[in-house]
């Protein structure tokens, strides 16, 4: 190997793969099916009752394999049932009990579709036999027949849906005699005489197969069309109504698999109903990779806030709290910062959560709470907190602009930029009194307080942390191979793409770089972007396969910050009180 040549099959080993079941975009030719069938003493699934299996494996039409055996149910045999199947006591006597089998049937179903005519019995029986005898039931993707006949045939074709009506429409190989073995052959020719049928329904994968045999609404049946001719890829979809207005947006990262599950029996949520019934079209964004969907989502949510989504709307809402320009300075909840705002903390999602955190403050430091603008030559008349000891009485002079600042105003301005320790000790102080004194609804209030301090200083260090940063360019190892690039400036995604396999980053990232948003600095931890934008990029910058390639400026976060307390902010919002004490340094 040349000096310095690009290995990508090295880079691309730090992705750990994935795998496990039947992938649902599997084309239906393709996919291995398992076709079950069980004879049992006709009770419920309790774990036992079952007399004899049949199984068979099949691909593209292809037999792969059959299992087949009587089992001794340990049980006498009901009279109807040998009259019904034929089976008697007298042959189930050598046969091997069920926890005999269940290691040959699980590994016989292994990575396949398992299929019977009305499943819920079978995988019923099969389900409880594992339970009782300890062996994991694999959960595999199941196919009902029965089901899928209800969707595909009509009254006219066949009277009703039992397998020996289905055999005789498609004239299968073999008639089903009540006999597992027997029963199963013939649900295969079903089936396959049935998958023969979903063409015309564009259904080519199993997934849409087993979806499209569940029940869905009128509705979904209507409007299933506007699934059609979408792309396979990550991105963001967008229902529309009639007049273009955006109704409802989502991303994923297939976006043709998940458009199609709303018009499928897994999508129950009435306001989709409600949306699907008002949805006229699809408008498919296509992305670069999950996180340019993602963010590509949060954008078109605030700009349009369509009606049926409930998160990420108006994130012009937040809130924050600051203290104020003042001699005698003071917290207040604003809804935006101006440039001279040297002292804040936010964003909030809510000015309920900013005044949370202000009676924190509130409780740890002398910080006035009164709105009076006070005068340094004026006195004005203390209210009722400067005789209960909660307050220092700056309005009547009772303290220096000096000793004001250094007792309380400047507490809040180093807990939400570097160390909170000062407040942190106390409120656990005051937690810690209040419990000794048997006041546990009240020290719960404090430690709700405290919680609220702390989950906002953490989470603003964190974002400035990045937000600072005029530019950063980061990698993570792509599912398909080559790398998933982002470029990020101040806390705002500019440029996303995908480098080919085998090819080296760098040409990618430069042409990413040359087409990229220009994001210029500004005042804040979120100068450029929402908060939960930032988050979203921060998450995906945090995960142990992403990459950092360039950053213009040290990435780093405040020794004595917030972010140490974190295990104390999970024990507070965990309602732990009792143990908080032990934190206090």
């Amino acid at each position: 190997m040349a000096p310095g040549e690009y290995v990508q099959q090295t880079l691309a080993g730090l992705d750990p793969t994935t795998g496990g079941g039947v992938d649902p975009a599997l084309p239906l030719y393709a996919t291995t099916f398992v076709v079950v069938d069980l004879e049992t003493t006709g009770g419920a699934p309790d774990g036992g009752g079952i007399t004899e299996i049949g199984a068979v494996k099949v691909r593209g039409g292809e037999e792969l394999g059959v299992l087949a055996t009587l089992v001794n149910p340990g049980v006498p045999i009901p009279p109807f049932i040998t009259v019904l199947t034929g089976i008697t006591q007298a042959m189930l006597v050598p046969a091997p009990p069920i926890e005999q089998v269940l290691p040959s049937l699980l590994e016989f179903v292994s990575d396949a579709v398992l299929v019977a005519h009305n499943a819920p019995y079978d995988v019923g029986f099969l389900k409880a036999a594992c339970a009782k005898h300890g062996y994991r039931w694999p959960n595999p993707r199941v196919l009902d027949t029965a089901a899928l006949a209800r969707r595909v045939l009509t009254r006219d074709e066949v009277p009703n849906r039992k397998l020996g009506t289905l055999a005789a429409y498609f004239r299968t190989a073999t008639r089903p005699t009540h006999r597992a073995l027997d029963d199963a052959k013939a649900t295969v020719d079903v089936l396959h005489g049935l998958i023969a049928r979903l063409g015309g329904h564009r259904v080519d994968t199993v997934g849409e197969a087993i979806d499209f045999a569940r029940a869905v609404t009128p509705t979904q049946r209507r409007k299933r069309h506007l699934a059609e001719g979408l792309p396979k890829v990550p991105g963001v979809y967008i229902f529309r109504a009639d007049d273009d207005r955006p109704l409802y947006v989502g991303t994923s990262g297939d976006i043709a698999t998940r458009v199609r599950s709303y018009f499928t029996a897994a999508e129950k949520r009435a306001r989709m109903s409600e949306m699907l019934a008002a949805a006229e079209r699809v408008e498919a964004v296509e992305c670069a990779h999950p996180l340019e969907a993602e963010i590509r989502e949060l954008r078109l949510i605030a700009a349009h806030a369509p009606p049926y989504n409930r998160r990420s709307k108006f994130p012009e809402r937040m809130v924050w709290l600051k203290l104020t320009d003042e001699a005698y300075p003071r917290l207040s909840v604003v809804r935006a910062l101006s440039v001279t705002d040297t002292a804040y903390l936010g964003p909030f999602r809510s000015k309920q959560a900013a005044e949370l955190a202000a009676a924190g403050f509130h409780d740890a430091v002398p910080l006035r709470q009164c709105t009076h603008r006070l005068s340094l030559r004026t006195v004005t008349p203390a209210c009722a907190l400067a005789e209960l000891g909660r307050c220092p009485a700056p309005c009547e002079h009772r303290i220096t602009p000096e000793e004001y600042d250094h007792h309380a105003a400047a507490p809040f301005r180093t807990a939400t930029t570097s160390d909170p320790q000062v407040v942190v000790d106390a409120l656990l102080a005051r937690i810690e009194a209040l419990s000794a004194a048997q006041r546990y609804e009240e020290a719960a209030v404090v430690r709700s307080r405290l919680a609220a301090v702390l989950r906002a200083t953490v989470r603003m260090q964190r974002l400035a942390a990045l937000t600072r940063i005029a530019e950063l360019a980061a990698a993570r190892p792509a599912a398909g191979g080559g790398w998933e690039l982002a470029l990020v400036r101040h806390g705002r995604l500019a440029g996303a793409g995908v480098s080919p396999p085998g090819v080296h980053p760098r040409p990618t990232i430069a042409a990413i770089r040359a087409t990229a948003e220009t994001v210029p600095p500004g005042h804040g931890p979120v100068p450029r972007a929402s908060a939960e934008e930032t988050e979203r990029i921060l998450s995906w910058l945090e995960r142990p396969e992403t990459r950092l390639v360039e950053m213009s400026a040290e990435w780093s976060s405040p020794v004595s910050g917030a972010a140490r307390f974190r295990d104390l902010l999970a024990k507070a919002e965990n309602g732990r009180s009792h143990q908080l004490s032990t934190e206090r340094s």
